[in-house]
């Protein structure tokens, strides 16, 4: 049997595969950031037994997004409208787990009730765009402006936004929540510094630079508990103009701190991927993967990055990571954990219709004929 297809724990979440769906912005929620009943059949559409969803990057705060039409949850309506999609999830014998996102400087004042980003300090997240919604309907890429520096009296207040976000998701019926410190969010921009030149507690040496994101964890623990609370990261990650002077460092460090919470899983991008493109260059000379990590810390990980099944099963049987999660391949085999079962051929994805739209490239992939005249039986 393939190692894809075995059963893991992971803290609390108890799976019967080791095929995660990765979390993938994919702009379709109706007007104010609410899943509505497209999005809850696309998330329904990939739900499999025992298996485990982790829903795309969801706004905490209404004063930072990057995405017209991404989801957020810092409402009641919101809240409902991920409560119908998770019970659809729930129905289909799937768990899920929403990943809860401050974009931070990777924010348009347009999409943020018109607020300045916040950030850990004001440097501009060079050639990032994120995307606006003119009143035609139609979607425009924007550069982020120039970002605020937080007040060191501040920085409570999205660490605030999330724990509420937190409760939220665990009143919608979420199986645990993941923070996204990946990309060039928030919670990376404290930890690296190229993009915190800050001086007080929140800045300086490594330790200072990773307490946001090491408080930020502590808060949603103290709502989920041990075993429901998980982090994204991305050791390479370049997309947002981040860098770091010692990535190496920097991250087994972090890590080694994150290892003491228990969480569910830590969820790695491997240096393949560094934003929303691949590129075979521009990432660190030494990029810091899973397989660097794995000594410092010693709970479940997933690994996420351009996978198919073949490298999939060679990461696993390393044993670098526990769990893979899938992306792109998602996006377009609402079935592919059967289709790995079985061997089946795979559906391309079409990246035109990645971000935004209706039903086109989002809810229109059938499963394979073979498993539909299965099911049929």
């Amino acid at each position: 049997m393939k190692t894809l297809l075995t059963p893991i724990t992971a803290g609390q979440l108890q799976l019967k595969h080791r095929i995660v769906m990765a979390p993938t912005t994919r702009m379709r929620t109706v007007q104010g950031g609410i899943p509505g009943e497209l999005m809850i059949e696309y998330y329904r559409q990939r739900a499999s037994e025992g298996g485990l969803l982790i829903a795309e990057a969801t706004a905490v705060s209404p004063y930072a997004n990057a995405y017209a039409d991404a989801p957020g949850i810092f409402n009641d309506r919101q809240q409902a409208g991920w409560q119908k999609l998770v019970e659809a999830v729930h129905a289909r014998g799937s768990q899920i787990v929403l990943q809860l996102w401050h974009p931070g400087r990777q924010s348009l004042p347009e999409l943020s009730l018109g607020r300045q980003p916040v950030a850990p300090s004001a440097l501009i997240a060079r050639e990032t765009y994120g995307v606006a919604k003119n009143d035609n309907g139609t979607y425009e890429g924007k550069l982020f402006p120039e970002p605020r520096a937080l007040e060191t009296d501040e920085i409570k207040q999205p660490i605030d936004e999330l724990q509420q976000a937190a409760r939220r998701a665990m009143a919608a019926g979420f199986d645990g929540v993941e923070l996204h410190a990946a990309n060039g969010y928030l919670p990376e921009q404290f930890l690296l510094d190229g993009s915190n030149q800050r001086t007080d507690s929140y800045g300086g040496n490594l330790e200072n630079r990773a307490r946001f994101l090491l408080e930020s964890v502590a808060a949603l623990t103290n709502i989920w508990g041990k075993g429901r609370v998980a982090v994204r990261l991305s050791p390479s990650g370049i997309y947002g103009d981040m860098h770091d002077s010692d990535p190496t460092t920097t991250f087994r460090y972090l890590v080694a701190q994150l290892d003491s919470f228990e969480l569910a899983y830590l969820h790695i991008i491997e240096p393949r991927i560094t934003g929303p493109e691949d590129r075979e260059a521009g990432y660190y000379s030494e990029p810091v993967a899973s397989r660097d990590l794995r000594p410092y810390y010693h709970g479940k990980i997933i690994a996420a990055g351009g996978f198919k099944s073949e490298s999939a099963e060679e990461m696993l049987k390393s044993g670098d990571a526990d769990m893979i999660a899938f992306g792109r391949l998602f996006t377009s085999n609402p079935d592919l954990p059967e289709r790995i079962r079985h061997d089946l051929p795979l559906t391309a994805y079409d990246r035109t219709t990645f971000f935004g739209g209706d039903e086109r490239g989002y809810t229109d992939y059938p499963v394979h004929g073979a498993l539909a005249s299965a099911s049929a039986l």
